[in-house]
């Protein structure tokens, strides 16, 4: 898997530099939704025929809740830890760890506070979404199925789901998007929240 993402990350880049075509060049956010669109439709048709996941699903109950407060607390935590080996304060650091992958929404919030900060959520958080991709099969295999959830964060309802059903299973498919409904919900909170205490 994680020489398949390698492949066609090195080949879209070789492409992008031989190949300058002007329409894939002005509608590339669109070709990258359609893309996406069409691996969540894959993700859901497998989820779908597993008549069993929503039964798992119930049986959990509230513990599915703790998956997502325990990622944000880890992720929270990271940031305070962060804020002592950088030049960021706690509240700048906590604000960035605060994005939980989605580099765009937490960027484009912090840019209103600093463009430096911005900048530095926007990396932040596309390092984080490269290194899960890199990772969560190793983590799928090795270390656990929820793991690989935390890793993905808010990404895990989209661009990062089809790698976590690819590495776990259609039942952690199921509560990778959920967590990733509930995280991606948080993030325009926490972000304004917390560089607010700065």
């Amino acid at each position: 898997m994680i020489l398949q993402i390698g492949a066609s990350t090195i080949l879209g880049i070789l492409m992008g530099i031989l190949f300058k075509n002007t329409f894939i060049i002005n509608n590339a956010d669109h070709l990258i939704d359609v893309g996406l669109c069409m691996l969540l439709l894959f993700v859901g048709i497998d989820m779908g025929k597993n008549q069993n996941i929503f039964k798992e699903l119930q049986k959990s109950g509230y513990k599915i809740l703790l998956l997502p407060l325990a990622i944000v607390g880890g992720s929270l935590t990271g940031g305070v830890i962060s804020s002592f080996i950088t030049d960021l304060n706690i509240a700048e650091s906590s604000a960035v760890s605060a994005g939980l992958g989605w580099y765009s929404l937490s960027a484009i919030e912090l840019s209103k506070y600093s463009a430096e900060l911005g900048s530095i959520a926007f990396l932040a958080n596309v390092f984080r979404e490269i290194t899960s991709i890199l990772f969560i099969p190793f983590i799928g295999k090795y270390i656990g199925h929820n793991e690989t959830i935390a890793a993905a964060g808010a990404t895990s309802m989209d661009t990062l789901l089809p790698v976590i059903t690819k590495s776990t299973s259609s039942n952690t498919a199921i509560i990778s998007f959920f967590t990733g409904v509930i995280l991606s919900s948080l993030v325009p909170v926490l972000v304004p929240l917390i560089i607010g205490f700065n």
